[in-house]
């Protein structure tokens, strides 16, 4: 299967947060959806694909000293430019591999020679990726999974990385993809715990309580700020409420945010925390720890001595160190167990995480993880595809934050939400007050009618009743968030 890139278009949804969400240096109050359609031919037929994300404050690149209006023209300007290579590396026919290639090569090329950050840079990778995905997808007339079990694809992972030669993505992704997958519930840094943080009238659950109660929640994570005076008291409260809520039993993990720069002071921090009779039930049932380590930091050679020789830590895995290819072989030589799969962190980088920790299995002390993370994803496009791709690679447990800072897809028109219900129902269902939102059942999502759509979505998305970029990048669109 050969295709050509006729051209790429960009629209965009602002949209507000039901209240702020607080996670490392920034809180959330609002962020643009962007959504990116490629026109593809595909073996001499026309055909489009849709990918979408939100661009949140201070994750890509977490500069304190740099205002979010400049963050984001850089956001901007990556996905354009990514999308500028790939237009050029399609010009002629060509395979999606020896394409995505040449796309992650040219674009890592760019960002060293602009000084751009790689995990920002593969944020245009991967959004320019999974439209083109969506598009073979909807030629093929299949799902990803059954696209990339064929190998009509010909990804080569020996090629991503020499010590992957020899194996297939068909051995790397599940047999079929998972039919449910459990969702983690985040606890932000300012979310609200119980009745005495207040009440919001939407429709929604808002406390971590309330949350509990209506979905049947039994995974979360649990955001650190990393001082003992603030988190302690909060994380007695969390475990309080955790544990009187879900009496058959929860599992947590932490995530750091990288607020630490040097290990010695997080296992120190950790120290406290676990020493804490009141929050022994969260750490008897605590999976793995997320990134403390500020990125700058994360992958030093000094990293080594205290990972290897905490025999008794938790599981820590990497997510915002994990930008370019180089970084998961980097992060496991040092003792890390893994890293997060975000797909804005890329379709075919995530395959290749997942091909190297299960070649590394055997010499990965405690076994390897894979996460599930989020990025605030909302459906009818960015979420079904994340949940996809999560089904796929065998991810039990997802952390999914997007349906609690967002009020469903109230955002969307009528139409819209019409067709979500309609061509995913288990996924999705209509409230009481007439919007259509997620549904989460005994802490469940129904992925069966995701797996069964071209890459997730499966819903004819009219991208014209969005503002192209240009125009709310003209129109001040930005100083507007």
């Amino acid at each position: 299967m050969t295709f050509t890139l006729e051209s790429f278009h960009f629209h965009v949804l602002p949209m507000h947060t039901r209240f702020p969400f607080k996670y490392g240096i920034a809180s959330m109050n609002a962020l643009p959806h962007l959504f990116v359609t490629a026109n593809l031919v595909v073996d001499g037929k026309a055909v489009s694909g849709l990918a979408s994300e939100g661009l949140p404050p201070k994750w890509f690149t977490k500069n304190p000293d740099t205002p979010f209006e400049l963050d984001l023209a850089e956001m901007i300007a990556v996905i354009q430019n990514a999308s500028r290579i790939a237009r050029l590396a399609a010009e002629k026919p060509t395979g999606f591999f020896t394409w995505w290639q040449n796309l992650y090569a040219e674009q890592s090329n760019w960002a060293k020679v602009k000084e751009v950050p790689s995990l920002l840079a593969n944020l245009g990778v991967s959004l320019i990726e999974r439209s083109v995905l969506d598009g073979l997808c909807k030629a093929l007339g299949q799902p990803l999974h059954s696209v990339l079990r064929s190998d009509v694809l010909g990804i080569d992972l020996g090629a991503v990385r020499e010590e992957l030669r020899g194996m297939r993505v068909a051995d790397v992704i599940a047999p079929a993809p998972l039919t449910h997958v459990n969702a983690r519930h985040t606890v932000g840094l300012g979310d609200p715990l119980s009745a005495a943080d207040g009440t919001l009238d939407d429709g929604l659950p808002y406390t971590l309580e309330e949350n509990i109660r209506a979905y049947g929640l039994r995974y979360f994570k649990i955001k650190v700020c990393g001082k003992p005076e603030t988190d302690l008291p909060r994380l007695r409260e969390i475990t309080r409420i955790i544990t009187a809520n879900c009496t058959a039993g929860f599992h947590a993990t932490l995530d750091g945010n990288e607020q630490f720069y040097d290990l010695a002071s997080f296992r120190e921090f950790y120290a406290t925390l676990s020493a804490d009779a009141a929050l022994a039930p969260l750490f008897q049932n605590l999976l793995l720890i997320e990134q403390p380590l500020h990125r700058s930091q994360a992958l030093n050679d000094d990293v080594a001595a205290t990972l290897q020789s905490w025999t008794e830590g938790p599981g820590m895995i990497i997510d915002e160190s994990d930008g370019s290819l180089a970084d998961l072989p980097r992060a496991l030589d040092l003792g890390y167990r893994g890293t997060s799969h975000k797909n804005c962190k890329g379709i075919v980088k995530g395959l290749a995480n997942a091909a190297l920790l299960k070649r590394r299995t055997p010499v990965i002390r405690g076994g390897p993880i894979l996460s599930g993370e989020d990025l605030a994803n909302v459906g009818p496009v960015a979420l079904l595809q994340d949940l996809s791709v999560m089904a796929l690679l065998g991810v039990t447990h997802v952390e999914r934050n997007g349906h609690h800072y967002f009020r469903g897809l109230s955002m969307h028109s009528p139409a819209t939400q019409e067709a979500a219900l309609t061509t995913h129902a288990g996924l999705y269902h209509r409230h009481a007050r007439g919007f259509a939102t997620l549904n989460i059942e005994n802490g469940r999502l129904d992925l069966q009618n995701v797996n069964a759509a071209p890459f997730g979505c499966g819903i004819t998305l009219d991208v014209s009743q969005f503002e192209p970029l240009n125009a709310w990048i003209k129109r001040g669109g930005m100083g507007e968030l």
